[in-house]
């Protein structure tokens, strides 16, 4: 399973839009498996247009198997957004948990619940859609000033920011620019 979120980014505001889950059937071969993660980020690429992407880096897994996995479909996720002729950005793990935090030993709750505050949710979203948009007020705070949003060669002040997270810690955030651009 893959959360994904999309925020809107005005400045130094941050704004919540949409979050939910794109679901592989787990009876499936990994090939297929893989085509549905690759169709279903496809998808958000086409309803949001995003211009910019942020990925969460990789970790080493204590099994091979799990990490060679994760690379897989990281890799599906990835091309996705390539295709699409985003430029993407990696952040680590603790990269993340710092800029949402404030540390980067925080437990997962820890920020779901800051997810929570930073985009004034009335309640927390769920695990995969919480990590998502974590990643995506990572890219957020990262371009601070938030001109750094836009494409190569744009200079816009805002932007709608894309994030995917799935169970496997695998982390993806574009960016929309809405400034001089239709939506």
């Amino acid at each position: 399973m893959t959360g994904f979120g999309v925020i809107d980014v005005q400045g130094q505001k941050l704004r919540y839009v949409a979050s939910g889950c794109i679901k592989s059937d787990g009876s499936q071969q990994l090939p297929d498996r893989l085509h549905t993660l690759f169709a279903g980020v496809t998808e958000i690429i086409e309803t949001y247009q995003p211009d910019v992407a942020a990925v969460e880096q990789v970790f080493s897994n204590v099994n091979p198997q799990s990490t060679l996995l994760l690379g897989q479909a990281r890799g599906a996720a990835v091309t996705a957004l390539v295709v699409r002729q985003l430029a993407v950005s990696e952040y680590t793990a603790l990269q993340v948990k710092q800029s949402v935090v404030g540390h980067g030993k925080a437990a997962k709750q820890q920020v779901a619940h800051m997810v929570m505050r930073l985009l004034t949710l009335p309640g927390e979203p769920g695990s995969d859609a919480a990590d998502a948009l974590a990643c995506a007020i990572c890219h957020a705070h990262a371009t601070q000033g938030m001109g750094q949003l836009a494409a190569p060669g744009r200079r816009q002040r805002g932007g709608r920011l894309l994030a995917l997270a799935d169970s496997e810690l695998l982390n993806h955030a574009t960016i929309r620019t809405t400034a001089g651009r239709a939506a």
